[in-house]
């Protein structure tokens, strides 16, 4: 028999909007994608449906088990993370310059998408262990560093994958600071990042990628290549900027159509959709977007133990960055680093980590009346 609780405690506010931002996904998709001359119209609003039923399909599996389950096995999980990490290295599916897919013959993934909903996992169990009130000493950030980041990282830049890595690392700080951090470590680490900082630099300049380092050129100064490498941001403005207040209206946006703006039904959703909804529209969506934000924190505030309020954290924490750098990346704020808009951007595998994703807060939610055990 089901535990009438866990249905009382069901919070339909993030799974109606959840529902609601990928019924939106398959319509801005389709118009994206849809042909204005010759051209035969693309499944990927199709391909999108599918995923969405599967999503939902292992969200209501993953709520049925209680997440203390989750946090007793984390550091398993973050281990299959990293090996598939590895595999990706090892055997990985190249394309579009990188190689961050393995193939499996009829399905095809991205692990790294799945390996942030781990590292949460892992991270929630490391600190919920600390004893209460205890802060992060440099040993243990050390320690943490080497084996949560510095490790992983590399096997991600390997692929490359800047986005996912700077998705990992805001993670890794914020749900620091909010564990707690020393008062000497807060202070080292200021002094020696304005040390190191300028004197890096280059460093790091040195090793990018040619195509990342046109992607800050463009971000630093669009118009200094408005056909080449500032051409996505250009577009994207255009794009944005041309829906007005009120928006053209659904199936009346040309940027997509026409191709005059690239990754339209993926980085660039955003765009698509302003143009056709306009100010008012994104308003809207920005709101959504908010509200699932506040629930994740609201969720963490009541969860019934610090495995939970960690699991929550660090997922909203997620979603939050996300759907910053994505919507600045749109609007020329932040440099394209490939971050998909959460729910909304074309993508299986990003899909189907976000309905994972968000199955942990309601999961810490539905149970919040448990017992401490």
């Amino acid at each position: 028999m089901i535990d009438r609780r866990l249905i009382n405690n069901f919070d339909w506010s993030i799974f109606l909007i959840m529902m609601t931002l990928s019924v939106i996904s398959v319509f801005t998709i389709y118009s994206a994608t849809r042909p204005l001359l010759d051209d035969v119209q693309k499944i990927y609003y199709m391909k999108q449906f599918y995923w969405i039923l599967l999503s939902l399909f292992a969200f209501i599996v993953l709520i049925s088990i209680d997440y203390k389950w989750y946090a007793r096995y984390a550091y398993l999980i973050y281990a299959v993370g990293i090996i598939l990490l590895i595999a990706v290295v090892i055997a990985g599916k190249k394309g579009m310059g990188a190689q961050r897919w393995l193939h499996l013959g009829f399905f095809s993934f991205q692990p790294s998408e799945f390996f942030k909903i781990f590292f949460i996992l892992a991270l929630s169990r490391y600190f919920s262990g600390m004893r209460q009130g205890e802060s992060i000493g440099f040993r243990q950030l050390f320690k943490m560093l080497l084996i949560f980041f510095i490790f992983p990282a590399v096997l991600i830049l390997r692929q490359p994958d800047l986005g996912t890595m700077l998705i990992l690392m805001f993670l890794f700080i914020s749900m620091t600071l909010t564990a707690g951090l020393q008062k000497k470590v807060v202070i080292t680490i200021v002094i020696a990042g304005m040390i190191a900082v300028p004197l890096a630099g280059n460093y790091v300049w040195k090793g990018l990628k040619g195509y990342q380092k046109h992607r800050i050129i463009a971000f630093i100064d669009p118009q200094a290549d408005p056909q080449g490498i500032g051409y996505h941001i250009t577009q994207s403005k255009i794009t944005v900027g041309s829906g007005g207040f009120f928006g053209k209206g659904y199936m009346k946006g040309t940027q997509g159509p026409y191709r005059f703006l690239p990754e339209n039904h993926t980085d660039f959703i955003f765009s698509i959709y302003a143009e056709e909804r306009g100010f008012m529209g994104s308003l809207l969506l920005f709101f959504l977007y908010f509200f699932v934000i506040w629930r994740g924190f609201d969720t963490a505030k009541k969860a019934r133990d610090r495995e939970g309020c960690y699991m929550a954290l660090g997922v909203t924490y997620m979603v939050a960055f996300y759907f910053l750098i994505n919507v600045g990346m749109t609007l020329g704020m932040v440099p394209v680093v490939g971050v998909p808009l959460p729910l909304m951007s074309y993508g299986g595998t990003a899909l189907l980590s976000n309905f994972i994703a968000l199955s942990i807060i309601e999961n810490v939610s539905m149970r919040r009346y448990a017992p401490y055990y």
